[in-house]
């Protein structure tokens, strides 16, 4: 009981923190995910309310990145595995750290990411635009520029409002 207590209390402060950060930040601020060992931004303009991993029925004849569906707060949402929709192996195989992060009310998709761990908060303050970073091969309209923290480490903008309407996340049966 105290454990559901202190995750109830962790989210109601990360979501305090959300929208504070949403209307009080200057310039451009992402939600920080860890995702099959990879950085990836969300914009905080464009993701929505953060869950811990919930049980998730499966659905038949779905693309083995959508999990199925979760009942997030009276509401059924799909599950995407998005380092498995993305193409790079998940690292949490056991989903110890593992949340779900929901989109923006304004996206109008009842979905959630599942993401291997949550990174923080970063501003546009806190990253620089990697000048360095290639497009080798064509990207996927939603893939947004990259950015370089601090520690040197790289960050992928993501696009959640372009996501949800690329053709591949919209075509969940196979």
């Amino acid at each position: 009981m105290a454990d559901k207590e202190a995750l109830r209390a962790l989210q109601n402060r990360l979501a305090q923190r959300l929208q504070e950060a949403r209307s009080t930040v200057p310039g451009r601020a992402w939600l920080a995910v860890e995702c099959g060992g990879r950085g990836l931004l969300f914009s905080l303009q464009e993701a929505g309310e953060i869950f811990p991993m919930s049980p998730i029925a499966g659905v038949s004849h779905a693309q083995p990145w959508f999990l199925g569906v979760a009942n997030l707060r009276g509401q059924l949402n799909g599950v995407i595995d998005l380092a498995s929709f993305l193409g790079v192996a998940s690292s949490a195989e056991c989903h110890d750290h593992a949340m779900l992060v929901g989109f923006n009310a304004s996206l109008d998709v009842n979905a959630a990411l599942l993401v291997d761990r949550l990174a923080g908060l970063r501003g546009e303050g806190q990253l620089s635009l990697d000048q360095g970073a290639s497009q080798m091969s064509p990207t996927p309209s939603f893939v947004g520029p990259r950015w370089i923290d601090a520690d040197g480490r790289s960050w992928q903008e993501i696009s959640l409002a372009r996501l949800v309407k690329h053709p591949a996340f919209l075509k969940i049966v196979r």
